[in-house]
């Protein structure tokens, strides 16, 4: 009785070392999973200002160009150079002088005046039948609007006055020529053509 006490008394310690051993290796794989926890909370919270900080830079990098962008929006909108508005023109507080123009040469007028770079505004008068414009342009600008109306005058005196002739009177003119041509011949020539 005392050997089978002994025996039993032997596995029993068996038993609670191997249930020993694994307990203790839970033990450990618990504490393990809960320094690592920590130690990523610890790392995050050191890391989450810098992240901050660098969100923050990133996001104004990508701001930047659309900011830019925007400014060149309002100034197609509203041009600080060139042809303008007569509200923006006055705007800018340099003084605005004027000049008329007849309806035929402003598009020669805008391509000139474009080409030495002048700010100006073009107001239509409402008042008489054939359009009159009144160019305003900068006091400052007064000598390259001078030199602008040169090379307007000269490029207005070059052209030359050819009278077009409306579509309705070249239309009337092939109505007459159509039904001159007997009815017969033109038959005759369709037939041909077919």
């Amino acid at each position: 009785m005392l050997a089978s006490a002994f025996e039993e008394h032997r596995v029993r310690l068996k038993l609670v070392s191997v249930v020993g051993k694994e307990v203790i290796e839970l033990i450990h794989e618990e504490i393990d999973k809960e320094i690592s926890g920590k130690s990523v909370n610890i790392a995050v919270r050191m890391l989450k200002p810098e992240l901050d900080q660098f969100m923050k830079g990133l996001n104004k990098a990508v701001q930047a160009p659309a900011k830019t962008a925007g400014k060149a929006v309002v100034n197609k909108i509203h041009p600080t150079s060139g042809r303008q508005s007569i509200k923006t023109l006055i705007k800018q507080g340099q003084g605005v002088s004027s000049i008329p123009l007849a309806d035929e040469g402003l598009r020669d007028f805008q391509k000139i005046a474009k080409k030495y770079g002048v700010d100006f505004a073009v107001v239509r008068d409402r008042e008489k039948s054939p359009p009159v414009y009144t160019v305003f342009f900068k006091a400052k600008d007064t000598d390259a609007v001078t030199r602008i109306l040169q090379d307007y005058s000269e490029k207005q005196i070059k052209k030359p006055s050819v009278t077009k002739t409306s579509v309705l009177e070249k239309l009337k003119k092939f109505k007459e020529i159509v039904a001159a041509i007997p009815k017969k011949v033109a038959e005759k020539k369709k037939e041909r053509s077919l």
